[in-house]
């Protein structure tokens, strides 16, 4: 599924003098930089909680295959 991009918003950060001093001498754009990170950081946070909120139905799910193999065990050729 893709989405547009949502509006860019105007904020106030507060960083470090020497790491913003080291990302101007690279030209680093920071809002891209954070951006990404964001992102990196949210959709981890999203997999952990699903995980979490999942733990449950998958242990049962790998505890049946363990007490009964898989559908497909009689028809593997390898």
């Amino acid at each position: 599924m893709m989405t547009r991009p949502a509006k860019k918003q105007a904020t106030n950060l507060s960083i470090r003098s020497d790491l913003l001093r080291q990302a101007k001498a690279r030209n680093i754009n920071l809002s891209r930089t954070l951006e990404e990170s964001l992102e990196t950081l949210l959709k981890e946070q999203d997999r952990q909680t699903w995980l979490e909120q999942n733990r449950d139905a998958m242990d049962a799910a790998n505890r049946f295959v363990a007490e009964n193999g898989l559908w497909s065990d009689g028809l593997r050729q390898f």
